[in-house]
């Protein structure tokens, strides 16, 4: 099996030695997972990501995963294993700054890595560790295998290295998602062409049929990116304007889940859900009621939700505006570049008041406002000139408190 130069890229499994080997008792399972699972061994020893072994010291069970197409993906428990594995503190790369990244391209190229993790080997001393038990026998993993302690920092690393001069030049790349981004259609081939040499001389794969070539827009990361802009996820507004009004507890947590994976997208947030917020904090699970405010929340929030919402990136190192609004449950900001005279959102933030935070006196509010913001938006901060605005009477409050 072609795999990454180890000079690049080697996974190794630091342990605390003061942890003992755990051979975790063979689960049983049914007939058509174990079809499944021979399948699974044939092909990963086929391609020689699997080897059979005996008298190993660490032993965990399989474990089979439903897919969204109804079949079945073969898994292992790596439960013991990863108690016994340090955390490895390598920082993945912003998501935000990833998007952003991306917005504003005239073209894409969007790459997915095929069995990427495969494409790293495992330190010899260390596969005996990561043996797992079917019915057909122990195997143990020469190869990086999924669900591993530390895996996707190794995975990252290995894609850093291979492509560090083109990371946020002509490509971003989050683990196995990579997307080429060209700012104009001539320089697409070249864009492309660079990228697909750096994966064969690294002898990495991609998966053909979940990549697209020279679009102009597309989904990366849970968000569409074109040179509009950044847009959420149509799914993930769709999920929301077809939703029944929630008739449990459970419903309501879950209509605020969603809710929370598209603030960024939603001017003062924290206001505009508030009625929900405020029913899981008072109502018990048993005296749910889902009243009147409610169901105006909710029906204003999906024709809000049905306008188009697209946000834009800075560029370069210009002067944004950071908009303040303070309200009695909730302080909310929205930060904004300048375009020709038309103001341009990048950034919706909002935090619901509560506890002690709902007694603030009106500074106290803003503070919070501008220190949630700041915290939020710390990588903006540190790239842009931001001037604070707001419609609070500033001066007369803080000559007030002198």
């Amino acid at each position: 099996m072609p795999g990454v130069d180890t000079n690049i890229a080697i996974h190794k499994l630091y342990m605390d030695p003061t942890h003992r080997p755990v051979k975790q008792k063979k689960r049983n399972l049914s007939k058509k997972k174990n079809q499944v699972i021979r399948e699974e061994i044939e092909e990963l020893i086929r391609v020689g990501a699997i080897q059979e072994l005996q008298f190993p010291e660490w032993i965990a069970n399989v474990v089979m995963v439903k897919k969204s197409n109804d079949k079945w993906r073969m898994c292992t428990d790596f439960t013991n294993l990863k108690k016994a594995c340090p955390k490895d503190y390598f920082s993945l790369p912003c998501l935000g700054r990833l998007v952003d990244g991306c917005a504003g391209y005239e073209v894409f190229d969007f790459l997915d890595a095929s069995r990427g993790y495969h494409s790293i080997f495992l330190e010899k001393a260390d596969q005996e560790k990561t043996t797992f038990i079917t019915e057909y026998g122990l195997y143990c993993g020469t190869v990086m295998p999924f669900g591993l302690k530390n895996a996707e920092e190794t995975y990252q690393r290995m894609v850093n290295c291979i492509f560090s001069d083109q990371i946020g030049r002509n490509m971003e790349i989050y683990m196995d998602d990579m997307l080429v981004k060209s700012k104009k259609h001539g320089e697409h081939l070249e864009n492309l062409e660079e990228t697909l040499m750096k994966l064969r001389e690294s002898q990495l794969r991609i998966n053909p049929e979940k990549c697209s070539f020279g679009v102009t827009s597309g989904k990366f990361l849970g968000f569409m990116i074109s040179e509009r802009g950044i847009e959420p996820n149509l799914d993930k507004i769709d999920a929301i304007v077809q939703m029944q009004a929630p008739k449990s507890y459970k419903e309501v947590q879950r209509l605020v889940g969603c809710l929370v994976a598209l603030n960024r997208f939603i001017s003062q947030s924290g206001d505009r859900n508030l009625p929900f917020f405020r029913k899981l904090r008072q109502a018990s699970r048993e005296e749910f009621t889902w009243d009147e405010e409610c169901s105006k929340s909710f029906e204003e929030l999906k024709t809000y939700l049905g306008s188009q919402k697209i946000l834009t990136r800075p560029e370069g190192k210009e002067e944004l505006q950071l908009y303040l609004a303070i309200s009695e449950g909730a302080v909310s900001s929205v930060l904004i570049r300048e375009e020709e005279k038309i103001q341009k959102p990048i950034y919706y933030i909002s935090h619901v008041l509560h506890g002690p935070e709902e007694n603030y006196p009106l500074i106290e509010k803003f503070v919070l406002a501008l220190i949630t913001s700041a915290r939020k938006l710390k990588a903006y901060f540190e790239s842009h000139p931001i001037a604070v605005v707001t419609k609070q009477p500033l001066k007369r409050i803080l000559s007030n408190l002198a």
